[in-house]
């Protein structure tokens, strides 16, 4: 910077004499105080670029120096929610998620980073009492506020479900709905216990859920997945909706068991297609569309109709 400096100066005078001299020079009739005025100006000009190169580098390190600082912040903010996802107070866990969800929406990097924390934090081993009754009230869409008894155990396994429902409401916000932006997540909820699953409308890159558990209703309707589509293994308990889904690239159902309706209506998949359904008479299938040309697995007593799937009569 001294060096900079000095050349600055240097070059600034000698500009200011090389001037004086070309104009006096050119014009005879022109005074030395005419001829010293227009070299002040063009050495005055020299400064002035100096002065503005300099500005502007300090504005440079100045926008570096509160990036650092914002990411420091950030990185210490995640840290912290990290930490207090492991507190006992399931209000704290759920703040702690909150946290990490207004992180994402402020810092887009963050973004998949969270989802995988709330993935995670979903794939923990999880069951409520109430899973075990089918009948249980509070599993379908529209439950009425019921009397009961106060149990410990349902009281503590209430408060984690509390915090798992915000999970997924928290990993639905996260996502891009369809047609709205160019960047696309990954969802790993591989063997989690999933309760009124929402991802209807939104863009997912891959997803994986493979021997997970899906409780009450499962809105899967009008999902785009640009990736796998994973659901090996896992467990409708309550209806679940994939009506005009499309999976690009690939599908698998095999060995789903399903409680009651899966509706399949004007699925569209590019990719290869698993279909081996253990309840397969449960399926809603109308219009489903696929690529004969990629490896197509259907169960007995279904066949293609060109590029649709269909029940053999």
């Amino acid at each position: 910077m001294k060096w900079f400096l000095l050349g600055t100066v240097v070059l600034a005078v000698g500009v200011t004499a090389g001037v004086t001299g070309w104009v006096l020079t050119a014009d005879q009739s022109t005074s030395l105080v005419e001829a010293l005025k227009a070299g002040g100006l063009a050495g005055a000009s020299i400064v002035a670029l100096y002065g503005l190169w300099l500005n502007d580098r300090r504005r440079r390190v100045e926008e570096q120096r509160q990036q650092v600082d914002s990411s420091r912040l950030d990185q210490e903010r995640f840290l912290k929610s990290i930490e207090l996802l492991g507190n006992d107070a399931d209000q704290v866990r759920v703040g702690a998620m909150h946290a990490l969800s207004g992180l994402a929406h402020n810092t887009p990097a963050y973004t998949q980073t969270v989802l995988d924390v709330l993935c995670a934090y979903l794939r923990r081993p999880f069951h409520h009492p109430r899973y075990d009754d089918e009948r249980a009230p509070d599993l379908k869409d529209f439950a009425a506020p019921q009397p009961r008894l106060v149990d410990e155990d349902v009281v503590e396994a209430d408060r984690e479900r509390q915090v798992r429902i915000a999970a997924q409401q928290l990993i639905t916000d996260l996502l891009p709905d369809r047609g709205t932006a160019d960047q696309h997540y990954h969802l790993d909820l591989t063997g989690a216990s999933l309760e009124f699953l929402n991802l209807s409308g939104k863009v997912v890159c891959r997803l994986l859920a493979r021997r997970a558990t899906f409780h009450g209703r499962s809105r899967l309707d009008n999902l785009e997945v640009h990736g796998w589509a994973m659901f090996t293994g896992s467990e409708f308990c309550g209806p679940a909706d994939l009506r005009d889904s499309v999976f690009s690239g690939g599908l698998s159902l095999w060995k789903v068991r399903a409680r009651e309706n899966l509706d399949l209506t004007g699925i569209s998949c590019t990719g290869f297609v698993d279909l081996k359904i253990i309840d397969d008479e449960r399926v809603v299938l109308e219009n489903c569309v696929v690529d004969p040309a990629q490896r197509i697995m259907l169960p007995e007593g279904w066949s293609l109709d060109g590029a649709q799937v269909i029940r053999s009569a």
